[in-house]
């Protein structure tokens, strides 16, 4: 009769919880979107007028991509990369708030997780690390935003 109760920890067991499934769930959530951006924000770079002309007075390959495309690039990636940190701030919560993040490591989605029973009661303890949560993420997405606008040349004049 307690059969059907024992599926779900055996299902954990064969997960591992830690630092390093955080990490790969992570990675696998955030790499195709950003290596496409990064991909098309590369093509428009090496389709620019500038460009051209480089190869015109005959510039190699290696000096175009470093000298000019990747410079030209990284204000994007680090535009990308705020924006990121604001989404792996809430998939990490989210992983550890489901229990398979390092239980060694003290993280806002673990604290959510163990005040869950006690919410009614004691709704402070899910409250502030919920706002902390909002407003980190929130933080990070302004910080990208801004970013944004001041590498933007047009927005510049």
């Amino acid at each position: 009769a307690g059969e059907p109760f024992w599926t779900i920890p055996l299902i954990n067991l064969q997960i591992p919880a830690g630092l390093t499934i955080v990490i790969v769930v992570l990675s696998l959530f955030n790499w195709a979107s950003n290596a496409r951006m990064i991909r098309g924000e590369f093509m428009r770079i090496r389709e620019l007028e500038f460009i051209e002309a480089e190869k015109a007075l005959g510039a190699s390959n290696r000096r175009i991509i470093f000298r000019h495309i990747l410079t030209n690039l990284l204000s994007s990636i680090i535009v990308v990369s705020t924006l990121t940190i604001a989404y792996a701030i809430l998939l990490e919560a989210g992983v550890s708030f489901l229990g398979f993040g390092d239980v060694n490591t003290l993280t806002w989605g673990q604290i959510l997780q163990e005040n869950f029973s006690e919410m009614r009661i004691v709704w402070w303890a899910e409250v502030f690390p919920g706002l902390a949560i909002l407003f980190t993420v929130f933080g990070f997405n302004l910080l990208g935003d801004g970013l944004s606008d001041a590498f933007n040349p047009r927005l510049r004049e």
